[in-house]
């Protein structure tokens, strides 16, 4: 070692020596082997002893050479450790209790074992013994895996400590981070390059002495830490991914100073290579959502009683689902909610739209879109409304008689990657169900995965019920403001009603007045001005009155082709003559209108657009389809026949409302195809009217 490092060291070894004895003498003054004695107290003054003691005759060697000085060195360096141990195992420990929590009840075992091990390869030095590999080598090792074996230990504490209690441990947790860190950097660099780094390990002592200050703070604080310690699952994972990520490391380490040892010339080029590989492997690892889903699943079966803590199941479900912006996330949400609990992939959801008796998918989650709908009334839906199951398929699929009559649906049945399907209900009502994809690892779905998933269910549903009622809530007071708006309108038109009432009274007697005349003619051409602004503001949407009567389609569909010849368009026909459906014909050819007017508004001049009229199924279908910008299926699905949505920036959202609402009335509905820059296909079904000559319906005469 050089001169300049050799005084560094004493200095930095004697500071930690000096510095460790002076803190052991004031724990004795505080009474640390007082009777009765205490474990806690006990562990505490021997690690503080054993580092005085190490730091002493560190001190001792570096001035006088002598080589049984740093054995015993290292002995008190191995020892202060074990006492660490020591502390971090009694604070974990259960209140009241000589055994530690069930979750890491592993660690004590463990640690004794390591620090045998420690004793082993330290003897092995001494004597010179190769039996297990080169001693120094073992030396390092174990020097490496001390200080993340209590870095374990150290972040066991810190999580699991209750609230209250953290502000008496955090001095402690941070004096010993700093150690343990400190020595995790100096030994795994020595591992990787088979040596030590004099100038890293000069000022070891000197920093190991420069915590002092928070191991004193925290000893002054209290001298109860173990009050309201307890281990969450969540602790338990992340304790169990840094114990396996430095085991891996130790493994490499081992791996890449043999394979540099016996590699030849290449030794040092491939001991680089192969701890680069190590890395990315363990990254990789790291990021794998299957992997920590083993780990979890592992933890939760094995070392707790119950495999969820449901205080944190319960706030982690619920901030899930409180964090959508938009209603249209809700349902996102709700998948993803449910599928964390069950470390699942991918999910769908199936609900109810209003005015609907069916169920359809509504939102998705790395499943591919289904279309096919499920009846309220269907057997499948009774069984979850009737029992509230949760329907585990491949249960199902083993052992059908569990499950009583229950048939699954074929859309169901050809999902392969289907799991389980949760309901979603609110009282005695089913609103709607979840499927869960498989999960990324073999998972158990006992009484206690049940019963989560059928309470979450539940909550999930009153979330999505209450979104609901807020959208239609939102909607009434939408048209509540449109009826606002139409009164005002109605206003301005009565105005222009008086002043034309007034105008065509003077007429009679000033008909003949030239300026008059001119007035008039001025009086006329405003008015057109104020109703046309009007109408333009307010769209035509005033339910018919009066009985209905046999409704001749042909000759609406002519009508319309009529229309959008004079406008400049052609609308082409494909019609099935006759076909009769029962309604208003003013509000049936305003509907069909609207929807001739949108494929026509969506398609360019050159494009085509067209309307075929046919029967099927005893159903009458109008297809009004174009080849224009076409819609995406969020769009279709979630906002198309929603009051006050529309694609043109000039639209209100009203017409495709009021037509999806006057076909339902009519005992109809529409269904809506449609493919970004493709097109849109619309069929309107509509009851089919069979009107022959001797029939009573007398339909209306066209002008």
């Amino acid at each position: 070692m050089q001169s300049s490092n050799l005084v560094l060291s004493a200095w930095s070894y004697g500071l930690a020596g000096v510095a460790y004895a002076v803190f052991a003498l004031h724990l004795l003054q505080l009474g640390y082997l007082r009777a009765p004695r205490d474990s806690l107290k006990t562990a505490m003054l021997g690690a503080v002893v054993c580092s005085a003691l190490w730091g002493c005759l560190l001190l001792g060697f570096l001035l006088t050479g002598n080589p049984y000085l740093q054995v015993f060195s290292s002995l008190f360096d191995l020892l202060r450790y074990a006492a660490w141990f020591a502390l971090l195992l009694n604070l974990l420990r259960a209140p009241d209790s000589a055994q530690l929590p069930p979750g890491i009840a592993w660690l004590r075992p463990l640690a004794i074992g390591l620090v045998l091990f420690g004793l082993l390869a330290l003897g092995l030095m001494v004597q010179g013994g190769t039996v297990l590999g080169d001693p120094g080598r073992l030396t390092l090792l174990c020097a490496m895996a001390m200080p993340v074996l209590a870095l374990v230990l150290l972040e066991q504490l810190f999580r699991n400590v209750a609230e209250d209690l953290r502000w008496n441990v955090k001095p402690l947790c941070l004096g010993l981070a700093g150690i343990f860190l400190f020595d995790l950097y100096l030994f795994s660099q020595a591992v990787l390059f088979n040596s030590l780094d004099r100038n890293v390990l000069s000022i070891r002592g000197a920093v190991h002495a420069l915590v002092l200050p928070l191991l004193l703070l925290s000893s002054s604080r209290s001298s109860n830490w173990t009050s309201k310690v307890r281990v969450s699952r969540r602790a338990a994972f992340h304790s169990a991914t840094l114990l396996i990520a430095g085991l891996y490391l130790l493994f490499i380490s081992a791996v890449g100073y043999y394979v540099r040892y016996f590699g030849g010339e290449w030794g040092p080029a491939l001991q680089v290579g192969l701890v680069f590989a190590a890395l990315v492997v363990l990254v990789v690892l790291v990021l794998s959502a299957t992997v920590r889903a083993k780990l979890r699943v592992l933890l939760g079966k094995h070392f707790f009683r119950y495999r969820y803590d449901y205080r944190e199941e319960w706030l982690k479900f619920t901030k899930t689902l409180s964090d959508q912006k938009s209603p249209q996330e809700m349902g996102p949400q709700v998948i993803r909610g449910l599928a964390d609990m069950l470390e699942s992939p991918a999910g769908a959801l199936w609900l109810r739209n209003k005015g609907e008796a069916d169920f359809s998918q509504l939102a998705l989650w790395n499943m591919p879109e289904i279309a096919a709908k499920e009846d309220a009334a269907s057997a499948f839906c009774k069984f979850m409304t009737t029992s509230g199951w949760v329907v585990n398929l491949e249960e199902y699929r083993s052992f059908p008689r569990r499950y009583g009559q229950l048939a699954l649906p074929d859309w169901l049945r050809d999902l392969k990657q289907a799991w389980l399907v949760v309901p979603l209900s609110v009282g005695e009502e089913l609103i709607g169900f979840v499927v869960l994809a498989s999960a990324r690892t073999r998972m158990e779905v006992n009484w206690e995965v049940n019963d989560l998933l059928k309470t979450a269910g539940r909550q999930a549903a009153s979330f999505l019920a209450q979104m609901q009622a807020t959208e239609a809530l939102l909607d009434a007071r939408k048209f509540d403001a449109f009826n606002r708006m139409s009164a005002f309108v109605v206003h301005d038109l009565k105005n222009i009603v008086t002043q034309l009432s007034l105008m065509m009274k003077n007429a009679k007697r000033l008909h003949d007045n030239p300026e008059f005349q001119q007035d008039m003619l001025m009086t006329v051409e405003n008015s057109l001005d104020r109703m046309r602004q009007l109408m333009s503001q307010l769209r035509e949407g005033a339910s018919s009155s009066g009985p209905t009567a046999g409704v001749d389609l042909v000759e609406i569909a002519r009508r319309l082709a009529a229309s959008s010849a004079q406008r400049g368009r052609t609308l082409e026909l494909d019609l099935q003559d006759p076909v009769f459906t029962r309604g208003f014909e003013e509000r049936l050819e305003r509907v069909l209108g609207h929807v001739v007017q949108n494929a026509m508004d969506a398609t360019d001049p050159s494009g085509r657009v067209w309307l075929k009229l046919m029967r099927a199924s005893g159903q009458a279908r109008i297809e009004i389809g174009d080849t224009g910008h076409g819609m995406s299926q969020d769009f279709v699905r979630n906002q198309l026949f929603k009051p006050f949505q529309s694609t043109k920036t000039t639209g209100m959202g009203i017409g495709a409302f009021e037509s999806f609402q006057y076909v339902q009335e009519l005992g109809g509905k529409i269904e809506v195809d449609s493919v970004v820059n493709r097109g849109t296909v619309v069929n309107v079904l509509l009851p089919l009217l069979e009107v022959q000559k001797a029939s009573d319906i007398h339909l209306p005469k066209v002008s």
